[in-house]
């Protein structure tokens, strides 16, 4: 007997007394024994909520949204980790390591959460009517064989050996070295991407800035593409439709963009309306998720080190879906500051050149060329 029992304590590596409770209980089991199961149902030590029945109330008190808010919460303001949940409930009273207290959340349903931006704020009441109407217009132009963009700036980027956010694949332990403070370089400066959409084609149009971004900037892409692209691909268009969030440089309260807009319309002979999305919408511009998201995940964890590299990467983007997109460099120098006085816009509505919609005014205009009889 004796010689059996070391032979099973050299094998398990467990005291003899040890092992001749377990052959005991194993012999004291009644039948075929549970799969997987060493000892007795209900044998080994008890868990720590069995031991104390408030903990699994306090540690939900701790983590529930209404006390964390609460000033007088001990976690109110440090980051709620296992180690910092544990030692929380040890002080109450409620002795736990945070390897039960990440047990406890596990079982519970909860998990580790990133913000999630899904609320907008206040909301226009018209906001939805707004997109409707947009959506009517943009059918009517469809039909008629006219083009229908969506425009906006890029987020401004800073050209040089900067840190690009994403990953992407290289030699491993080899990383891109790059600055270690994001301040502007003097001479390589930033790139102002201005993006044009046509939605009818899902073809992008990309015009990188050196300067600044101003309202004649972004008219000037817009011409671009009509003059590079549109007119081939719309021959017999009499009209553009324009989609455009409510700020920046093509607002709909920015002036020199509509009087810019109607010396385009003089000159290509197009009369172009533009639509506003309605505030806090901006995202919501097809702009954003159908080009440039696209370019943002084309150029992840690579740094824009000239403009070359911003120009070419965005030309580079593909979709399988079929996107395409055109990229070429802008060094116009654009000036700030350039005031429109309210003669000359009132001056434009009486000559009919700039006529604004019944529904939404400041949202919804067109401008029409300006005809020989119609003073400068």
């Amino acid at each position: 007997m004796w010689v059996v029992l070391r032979s099973w304590r050299a094998a398990v590596g467990a005291a003899t007394d040890t092992v001749r409770r377990g052959r005991s209980e194993v012999q004291a089991v009644v039948g075929v024994p549970s799969v997987g199961r060493s000892r007795q149902p209900g044998g080994g030590r008890k868990r720590a909520e069995a031991h104390d029945g408030d903990l699994i109330t306090a540690l939900e008190s701790l983590i529930d949204p209404v006390t964390r808010g609460d000033p007088m919460s001990q976690l109110r303001w440090t980051s709620k980790s296992t180690r910092k949940l544990a030692a929380a409930l040890t002080e109450n009273g409620h002795r736990v390591s945070d390897f039960v207290v990440r047990r406890l959340l596990k079982e519970l349903g909860y998990s580790l959460q990133a913000n999630a931006k899904t609320t907008e704020g206040a909301q226009h009441p018209d906001r939805d009517a707004q997109f409707g109407y947009l959506n009517d217009q943009a059918d009517q132009h469809l039909d008629a064989g006219n083009p229908v963009i969506s425009v906006d700036t890029k987020k401004k980027e800073l050209v040089g050996p900067f840190k690009n956010g994403g990953r992407e694949f290289s030699p491993a332990g080899q990383p891109e070295q790059v600055k270690v403070h994001d301040f502007i370089d003097k001479d390589l400066g930033q790139a102002n991407p201005y993006g044009v959409y046509d939605t009818a084609t899902d073809t992008g149009w990309v015009s990188v800035g050196t300067d600044h971004d101003t309202a004649q900037f972004a008219v000037a892409t817009i011409e671009r593409w009509w003059t590079s692209v549109g007119t081939g691909r719309y021959p017999a268009a009499t009209g553009l439709l324009i989609s455009a969030d409510g700020g920046g440089s093509n607002g709909s309260r920015t002036r020199l963009f509509k009087t810019e807009l109607a010396a385009l319309a003089t000159r290509t002979g197009l009369t172009i309306t533009v639509c506003h999305l309605p505030p806090g919408t901006s995202k919501w511009n097809k702009i954003e998720h159908r080009l440039f998201s696209h370019i943002s995940m084309n150029w992840r964890g690579r740094p824009l080190t000239s403009h070359e590299v911003i120009v070419n990467t965005i030309a580079a983007t593909r979709t399988a879906s079929g996107l395409r997109v055109h990229a070429e460099l802008d060094t116009t120098i654009y000036p700030t500051g350039i005031k429109i006085p309210d003669d000359k816009m009132k001056a434009l509505e009486a000559e009919g050149i700039l006529t604004r919609h019944d529904f939404h005014p400041e949202w919804n205009y067109t401008l029409r060329p300006q005809t020989q009889h119609t003073p400068a």
